[in-house]
């Protein structure tokens, strides 16, 4: 694969070449927001089918960054720094790559070290795991001090915060570039130590399951617990809302990874396991708290 030179107006903080693997609404959100800032951009999914969806959520979302005034980048100029393939060898010269695959144990292994094997020695890798364990997956890869998790939020685009969580075994220069390539970004950093959930998920989580246990004994409906959210404390967006868009599938795997690790405080109520195994995820599948016009 030939690799284009990178835009000549690229932050100096920000990696040149940068990976992502998967190219669902995150990954492709991860790989938008280092597209829009001048970065070569490669996206790695699985089949030819999810690689093409892949392709068009990037390039949509680079066009309504356009649309909005975010960039006076030329879109055939952007979309020419961006590839997606289905090879784990094109990674090879990438300075920086994220994994962005879902929130199973298993997969997330697997992908980091696919990927690792092929990144050189010098190269970073990150996971954006939004509460698994970075020290953990850490011990499973062959160079812990290049790895670290960038916990971006959804929507991507429009997000301003990125989570940095550092791994007892992450060097000291790679905390400290992350920090820049956030900022690079146009976005903030938090830094936190490895636990489980973080910081963002944990307290994020832990407002969300009250919401849910609040409706499952008729306190108050999903849009009156919002509002007091919204109103009460300027929440942007409301736990049950917010849950709707992150997927309930989604906050019941870190719901239940939470409890494995912090204890009862953070069980998953009954109405978010039943909703789940209803296929009612929130605003991919229409209905959850909430219900959304297709």
């Amino acid at each position: 694969m030939s690799t284009p030179e990178p835009s000549p107006g690229l932050p100096a903080d920000l990696p040149h070449f940068v990976g992502v693997l998967g190219g669902g609404r995150m990954g492709a959100g991860i790989a938008h927001a280092f597209l829009v800032k001048g970065a070569d951009v490669l996206v790695v999914e699985r089949d030819d089918q999810s690689a093409e969806a892949a392709r068009e959520r990037v390039e949509s979302a680079a066009a309504k960054s356009i649309e909005r005034g975010m960039t006076d980048t030329n879109l055939d100029e952007m979309v020419s720094r961006l590839s997606v393939t289905v090879d784990y060898d094109d990674f090879a010269d990438r300075q920086l790559v994220v994994e962005a695959v879902p929130e199973d144990w298993d997969l997330k292994v697997t992908s980091l070290r696919g990927i690792e094997e092929r990144l050189a020695g010098d190269a970073y890798l990150a996971s954006n795991t939004s509460s698994l364990s970075v020290n953990g997956l850490a011990g499973e890869l062959k160079r812990p001090e290049n790895f670290l998790g960038l916990h971006f939020f959804n929507p991507v685009p429009a997000s301003t915060l990125i989570e940095v969580v550092l791994g007892e075994r992450t060097s000291p220069q790679l905390a400290a570039a992350a920090k820049g390539w956030v900022e690079a970004l146009g976005k903030t950093a938090v830094v936190v130590n490895d636990a489980p959930g973080f910081a963002s998920s944990r307290l994020g989580v832990a407002i969300a399951l009250e919401a849910m246990r609040m409706v499952e004994e008729g306190v108050a409906s999903a849009e009156d617990i919002d509002n007091a959210m919204v109103l009460g404390y300027k929440h942007p967006t409301g736990p049950l809302r917010t849950t709707d868009i992150v997927g309930l599938d989604v906050r019941l795997g870190i719901a239940e990874y939470l409890h494995s690790t912090l204890g009862e405080r953070f069980a998953p109520p009954q109405i978010l396991k039943d909703k789940v195994a209803r296929g009612e995820l929130g605003r991919k599948t229409g209905k959850g708290f909430f219900d959304w016009p297709g």
